[in-house]
């Protein structure tokens, strides 16, 4: 499944055509939906699932530069979260969910995660020891005005000092993200050099020690 980009602006009517768009590509599959899970799916998915494989996507990397204005931020203090651009690799997980419940958890997490249409959807090959899948994934383009690129440690001392959202801080976010890929095995070295840059400034406590 390929899934070309939309000229929509940000907001609800793009998030609807794109989950529009997602749900046709996924039932003319005739497969159980399957997703590609990067940051927070990994340790709070929502949703039931009957098998989560470890997976790696060639193409794509995790970066925590995304704006977050609703879930991790606010637009007076906009806060970061987690996305898929372009280069490099990703390991995460892919989770399979039965087809009779598909809908209802793709209707969950446009809820959660697309409430502004901000992420491109993508069905993206991910390796996995069951061979490669084709998983949806939320990816973001570097032309998205929600880009930030490399912030400097100024700013994001800022935003883990100030960041909140309806779902709570970008520091919190981060920490969680840590803590989950470190649990399967995972280690994100950019990621966790942002979790000691908020400890050694008193915002945190330290990360444990884990084996690389």
């Amino acid at each position: 499944m390929a899934s070309q980009a939309i000229h929509i602006p940000h907001g609800p009517a793009r998030s609807a055509h794109l989950l529009q768009r997602t749900r046709a590509e996924w039932r003319d599959s005739g497969n159980d939906l399957l997703l590609f899970a990067y940051g927070s799916l990994i340790w709070r998915p929502d949703f039931e699932f009957v098998q989560a494989l470890p997976a790696r996507v060639l193409g794509f990397h995790r970066v925590l530069r995304m704006r977050s204005r609703v879930n991790r931020g606010s637009p007076q203090e906009p806060g970061l979260v987690l996305a898929l651009v372009s280069g490099g690799s990703c390991r995460g997980l892919v989770y399979r969910v039965p087809r009779d419940q598909g809908e209802a958890v793709l209707a969950q997490l446009w809820a959660r995660e697309m409430p502004n249409g901000v992420y491109e959807p993508r069905w993206l090959n991910c390796m996995t020891p069951d061979g490669r899948l084709s998983a949806l994934a939320f990816t973001l383009s570097r032309q998205s005005p929600n880009w930030t690129g490399a912030l400097p440690e100024g700013e994001l001392l800022h935003i883990f000092r100030h960041a909140r959202g309806r779902y709570g801080t970008t520091l919190d976010y981060l920490l969680r993200t840590v803590q989950g890929l470190r649990a399967h095995g995972i280690r994100d070295l950019e990621l966790e050099r942002q979790a000691h840059l908020a400890a050694r400034h008193g915002l945190c406590a330290p990360l444990e020690h884990a084996s690389p």
